[in-house]
């Protein structure tokens, strides 16, 4: 890495902030009745496939995790009508908890509201994000955060996962 990465979480820590995440959904839902986890794409679809195997680790409950796939929804890009999202479960009263990986301006968290309502009226929306870098355009905002971290807009933050990187971490990245 060159002098504009920083790397702000490593390996360890990474997995420490899923499990204490994981803890921190259980608690507040009480177990994990009428729960299911929908990973936002495509980096939030790992983090939720690791909160769920988290979760089956400290409960021994498999709870449904779903591929959702925001892009026709955003209001940032231009439109497709590809949806690639795979959710083979009903939503209706449950528990929906929504995973992304940064949390930045909240359109992305809006979108996905919005096509989370295409299957259905849930009980309950909660959203998961491993990072919160503020700067929010929306009033939106986590219940579980893995960590705060403050950023300026010239900077970006990567969130590396061994699925798709190769490698576990969160770097700070300085834009010129």
């Amino acid at each position: 890495m060159d002098d504009n990465y920083k790397e702000i979480i490593d390996t360890q820590t990474l997995a420490r902030t899923l499990r204490r995440i994981s803890h921190e959904i259980l608690e507040h839902n009480k177990g994990t009745d009428d729960l299911v986890i929908i990973g936002i794409k495509t980096k939030g679809i790992y983090i939720a496939q690791r909160i769920a195997k988290s979760i089956f680790d400290i409960e021994g409950v498999e709870v449904p995790v779903g591929e959702l796939d925001i892009t026709s929804y955003r209001d940032d890009y231009a439109k497709r009508n590809v949806n690639t999202s795979k959710i083979d479960f009903s939503i209706e009263n449950k528990k929906v908890l929504l995973v992304d990986d940064v949390l930045f301006t909240g359109r992305s968290v809006r979108a996905a509201l919005d096509a989370i309502m295409d299957y259905g009226r849930a009980k309950e929306i909660q959203l998961a994000t491993l990072i919160d870098r503020g700067h929010r355009e929306l009033p939106i905002r986590s219940d579980y955060v893995g960590k705060n971290i403050p950023t300026s807009k010239n900077e970006k933050v990567f969130v590396s996962l061994l699925e798709k990187d190769g490698k576990d971490g969160v770097y700070i990245i300085k834009l010129d």
